[in-house]
């Protein structure tokens, strides 16, 4: 259960409750939804289990796993690029998990409960603080780093054991709070009614990529955490389980958020980027207006539950670093994590500026926290991906494969040529497109 929530809290993270649901406004929703659970069981899975294979298998971290598997060969980039991503994904995602801390702690001292506030000027105004965004993001980055330096069984393992549950109670509090909003039909209409004449090529291709990404696979995360379970761990059930976590908090996001949007008149469910931030604060305090301390206690809860996503992500993101210099610079745990939180915060800091005094600084007209972004997402992840799948679908021995996926023939059989077949093929000619279409929006083609 430990390796299950703490795989589970990697892979569930702001993506499920925030760009999820802004994905599935702005793509029509259940048709979307739809691609999305296919894309999951196609793409998603298959890696996550290609992940667990080498990661128990070598018991190492990701970089060192290539090594042992393919010595002297080019495919430890591999394992190199999935620490770097994690490294750059980490010092950006810590900007935005500051965020919610802040909203977290605005929501309960009432400062998100001013009915006359405007939220779209609270938002740019905290942003664009230098002192109040980078004390958010060094508190953030000061609790991860407490929990990583506490180690795997008495740090990860005991916190993913209370923060999961803590976070599935809190949805489950507020789905049943949203039956409670005028707009819960609607809302759930949305999500559970397919328009079919939304999808597109490029709505496909974003669902494909929002599961992809949203599993945390490829960036060296599920392959740590891997090389901690024991020998009687099912790779394949545990792929199952966490995807099934991570899926289900998605989905059950959009029975919050759109059954308040519905429930506001002249808040349309595509609202994008800023819905989280900009657009709830409002849609929270008009659904419960004739109640304001429900207002106060949803809202409240709501961004809490943000937090604890972006936390357990966090979490996953600076285990897979710190595993690495932990194992390969000989230093200990400590001292390696503390290197890894500076390292990262320092890099945070450039992050957190670029919304503010260094909004001027861009490259390719791209500020510091978006070519961040850019380049782990729409390249370095995806590219990770597709030399992940080709590593263990045709150069790793099907025999090693085969024994980790059975646990040395005690489980089925009945699965292993699925997930070769949807390695080799599926999954590499999935990403790949996924790859296309990203560089083509990088350079607006």
């Amino acid at each position: 259960m430990g390796a299950i929530f703490a795989a589970a809290g990697s892979a569930v993270g702001l993506g499920n409750i925030w760009r999820f649901p802004m994905l599935v406004g702005d793509n029509g929703g259940a048709a979307f939804i739809l691609i999305y659970i296919l894309s999951i069981l196609l793409i998603g899975i298959p890696i996550m289990v290609g992940e667990f294979v080498i990661g128990r298998h070598t018991q190492s971290n990701m970089i060192d796993a290539f090594r042992q598997l393919a010595p002297g060969k080019w495919w430890r980039i591999i394992g190199f690029m999935g620490i770097g991503v994690a490294f750059l994904i980490l010092s950006y995602y810590i900007v935005v998990s500051g965020w919610t801390l802040y909203y977290a702690y605005s929501s309960f001292t009432g400062a998100l409960s001013d009915p006359s506030c405007d939220y779209e000027a609270f938002f740019n105004n905290y942003v664009a603080n230098p002192w109040l965004c980078l004390l958010s993001a060094v508190i953030f980055m000061l609790l991860t780093h407490l929990i990583i330096i506490r180690g795997v069984r008495d740090g990860i393992e005991k916190c993913s054991k209370v923060l999961m549950p803590m976070l599935l109670l809190i949805i489950g509090i507020l789905v049943v709070c949203t039956f409670s909003m005028p707009g819960i039909h609607k809302g759930i209409s949305f999500l559970l009614k397919p328009d079919f004449s939304k999808l597109t090529i490029s709505v496909v291709l974003d669902a494909m990529g929002q599961a992809f990404y949203s599993l945390s696979v490829a960036m060296g995360c599920l392959c740590t955490y891997a090389s901690y379970f024991g020998r009687n761990t099912r790779l394949v059930s545990s792929a199952l389980s966490v995807s099934s976590i991570d899926t289900s908090v998605a989905i059950l996001s959009g029975f919050i958020i759109f059954p308040a949007v519905f429930s506001v008149p002249g808040v349309e469910a595509n609202a994008g980027p800023g819905l989280v931030f900009q657009t709830l604060p409002y849609v929270f305090n008009m659904s419960f207006g004739n109640v304001p301390f429900l207002a106060y206690i949803f809202s409240g809860l709501f961004y809490v539950l943000l937090f604890l996503a972006a936390l357990t992500s966090a979490i996953s993101l600076h285990e897979a670093v710190t595993a690495y210099v932990h194992e390969n610079w000989k230093l200990p745990r400590k001292k390696a994590s503390t290197i890894v939180s500076v390292a990262s915060m320092s890099l945070g800091v450039f992050c957190c500026l670029s919304f503010g005094v260094l909004s001027h600084w861009t490259v390719f007209g791209l500020t510091i926290f978006d070519l961040l972004d850019v380049v782990s997402s729409n390249i370095i992840l995806p590219l990770g991906g597709v030399l992940l799948a080709l590593f263990v679908g045709w150069y790793l021995s099907k025999a090693l494969v085969r024994r980790e996926i059975t646990n040395d023939g005690q489980v089925s059989q009945r699965v292993f040529p699925i997930i070769m077949f949807l390695l080799r093929w599926v999954a590499p000619i999935a990403i790949l497109s996924m790859f296309v279409k990203g560089v083509m929006e990088m350079i607006g083609v």
